[in-house]
């Protein structure tokens, strides 16, 4: 689950990492009255959507007098907020973060992830942070320092100092950053955090830090470990089909192409993707379904990749085991194109626990769909079943 930034911030400064004071508003008169309420003489007022990329797209500006936050507001809330991360249709807004606008010395980037290769948590940082920082990236990725961290969180100090000096942040500001980076690490650990991401990390005039921007995302599969999250508006908003498979027990992303595809497992679903864009196909949909899932489960799943009038074919490539047999993938293929009076070409690809068994209950209930026997096929009939 993604955080908003305010939601972010309110928990980042529960752990005591500095942010700028602000306030949450709906409508551009709320914002307005809000402006008026907060210190200093410069705000910013930034559009809350769940994907980044808003600096470069407009959904954040500066107003110098609260007439001007409302201005602003009236813009933005109800508008619809295209980045490079939320897809052509973008998403609406629905409020706006109104807060103190902070005078920046230097921007730096930071942020607290699971090190992939070593299976442990790492901070990265970088004196190259701003709304440009990921294109920096690609242009020079050796801007990127890191800092490993000890499962129980805590990190070398003579290796934080080596970290913050490779940044050029020394002296008095140094200790400052390091409380900041354990802070950070403490909030990763303690809300089985996926992303901490703080950019900027801004170093005011005053010689201070300030978290102007930030990002966390809850790993959704510890969210029954805190209820404490489940009152987020966040928690509580999204993507409707979206929001209906997390409660079909089924991670779904929708996206722009057009091969619906069920996949049971993360790992099986990326490779599957993977191959599909490599054969020159689009994926309309990102679908792991969880070993807990029933099938009527899954019927519900599939039922929303029928309903996409984007989908022209669904590949379906189960890889069955321990808690998802193959059966009862197909059980669920029947009943969803049962239910459903749109009908696209089917193909399947089944394979492991019980694979013979589902094969075999798909023809007997007249089940339409071609079968394949290696994923390479079934890729390619799939993107050919779609054009």
């Amino acid at each position: 689950m993604n955080l908003y930034e305010h939601e972010a911030k309110e928990i980042l400064a529960q752990y005591g990492v500095p942010v700028p004071e602000g306030h949450i508003a709906t409508t551009p008169a709320d914002a307005e009255a809000q402006a008026r309420v907060l210190p200093g003489h410069k705000f910013a007022v930034k559009a809350q959507i769940l994907a980044g990329g808003r600096g470069l797209a407009g959904g954040v500006e500066l107003a110098a007098t609260p007439s001007k936050v409302g201005e602003i507001a009236k813009r933005l809330i109800g508008a619809r907020l295209v980045t490079p991360q939320t897809g052509a249709d973008g998403e609406t807004v629905e409020r706006v973060y109104v807060e103190t606008a902070v005078d920046s010395e230097r921007d730096f980037f930071l942020a607290v992830i699971v090190d992939q290769s070593s299976g442990t948590v790492s901070v990265l940082g970088s004196k190259a942070g701003g709304v440009d920082f990921e294109e920096r990236v690609k242009r020079e990725p050796g801007i990127v320092e890191a800092l490993s961290v000890s499962y129980d969180g805590a990190f070398d100090d003579a290796a934080c100092t080596g970290f913050l000096d490779k940044l050029g942040i020394s002296g008095t500001p140094a200790a400052e950053a390091r409380d900041i980076i354990a802070a950070l690490v403490k909030v990763f650990l303690r809300t089985d955090a996926t992303l901490i991401e703080v950019n900027p990390l801004t170093l005011t005039r005053d010689g201070t830090f300030c978290a102007v921007d930030a990002k966390i995302s809850i790993d959704n599969n510890a969210l029954y470990r805190h209820p404490e999250f489940a009152t987020l508006s966040s928690g509580a908003e999204g993507d409707e089909i979206e929001m209906q498979a997390q409660k079909d027990e089924i991670n779904l992303v929708r996206l722009d192409g057009n091969i619906g595809v069920v996949v049971n497992g993360a790992g099986l679903a990326l490779a599957t993707q993977d191959m599909i864009t490599d054969a020159g196909g689009r994926a309309a949909n990102f679908m792991d379904i969880r070993t807990t899932a029933t099938s009527l489960q899954v019927a519900r799943g599939i039922g929303m990749l029928l309903s996409d009038p984007n989908v022209k074919s669904i590949l379906v490539h189960i890889h069955g085991g321990g808690m998802t047999p193959c059966d009862t993938i197909a059980e669920a293929l029947a009943l969803a194109l049962a239910w459903s009076d749109r009908k696209v070409p089917v193909v399947t690809r089944l394979a492991g626990h019980n694979a013979d068994y589902a094969r075999q209950m798909l023809v007997d209930r007249n089940v339409p769909h071609e079968r394949c026997d290696s994923i390479s096929d079934a890729v390619q009939t799939a993107i050919a079943r779609a054009a």
